[in-house]
């Protein structure tokens, strides 16, 4: 995919075992355009940690500083990393690992506050993130449970953190990032957004999907978006097994829009 025409910063994130095939695909994706290669060394998924990539990687500290120091050498622009706190709550190793990512020159580090082993059960650990931010001085990007801009707030003060990455939160609520924004710019929290704004959002969001995969697959991939959306902001469990039994594209848009109607 060639990312040279894209607005703003280009970022594209990488997964792998093979330091040398790592390297490649970072010098793949900069000639492609990219800006920032980011390495997942923080994905819990069974079907990547059996490959020895994700957070799997975080049981080998030397198989880590390979990756990192290939990659890094591979590119000239800035390198990231994401990591669980470790592969298990009995071996947490965020600490050791955030020192070694900095010492083989990765430029910022992003935190999921979890253990692979954990998945997204329980609660964050932002003491493990807290701890990280003591010992490094490359900036650290906090991840997990931060839902709300009253929690996004919290989660900085306690953590020393330099920025946040918010992720399941913004399914079906992507205006999340304009929110927390502007509580920690002014101090006040903006009001819900109405519902004709979230229709609008929603189905010109199903309609980038359409276009971007194609309507075959796009039809598909737009129902979990939908799901989403609708959970948040209006559920109707019917409507949803209703809307996810469309095998159309245009269908989606007039079940949408007659859906909303129903509000007006």
């Amino acid at each position: 995919m060639v990312h040279i025409d894209e607005p703003g910063i280009r970022t594209v994130q990488i997964a792998g075992s093979v330091p040398e095939e790592m390297a490649a695909a970072a010098r793949i994706n900069v000639e492609s355009g990219a800006q920032i290669i980011d390495i997942n060394m923080g994905c819990p998924a069974k079907k990547v940690n059996r490959k020895l990539a994700g957070s799997a990687l975080l049981q080998y500290p030397e198989q880590v500083k390979s990756i990192l120091t290939a990659v890094v050498n591979a590119v000239d622009v800035p390198v990231t990393l994401k990591i669980r706190t470790g592969w298990e709550p009995e071996h947490r190793n965020c600490v050791e690992i955030a020192q070694l990512a900095e010492e083989c020159g990765i430029q910022a580090l992003t935190i999921h506050g979890r253990t692979r082993a954990c998945l997204f059960n329980g609660d964050a650990e932002y003491d493990s993130i807290r701890a990280v931010k003591q010992k490094v001085s490359i900036p650290i990007i906090a991840n997990g449970d931060i839902t709300d801009p009253l929690k996004a707030r919290a989660v900085l003060d306690y953590t020393g953190a330099d920025a946040l990455m918010i992720g399941r939160a913004a399914q079906g609520r992507p205006w999340i990032f304009r929110e927390i924004q502007h509580y920690l710019d002014t101090g006040e929290l903006l009001p819900p957004l109405p519902l004709a704004e979230v229709k609008r959002l929603l189905c010109a969001h199903v309609r980038e999907l359409h276009d971007f995969y194609g309507q075959a697959k796009g039809y598909r991939i737009a129902r979990k978006h939908v799901s989403w959306y609708l959970q948040e902001h209006a559920p109707d469990d019917q409507f949803r097994r209703t809307f996810n039994a469309i095998e159309d594209a245009s269908e989606q848009l007039e079940a949408l829009e007659a859906y909303f109607e129903n509000f007006a």
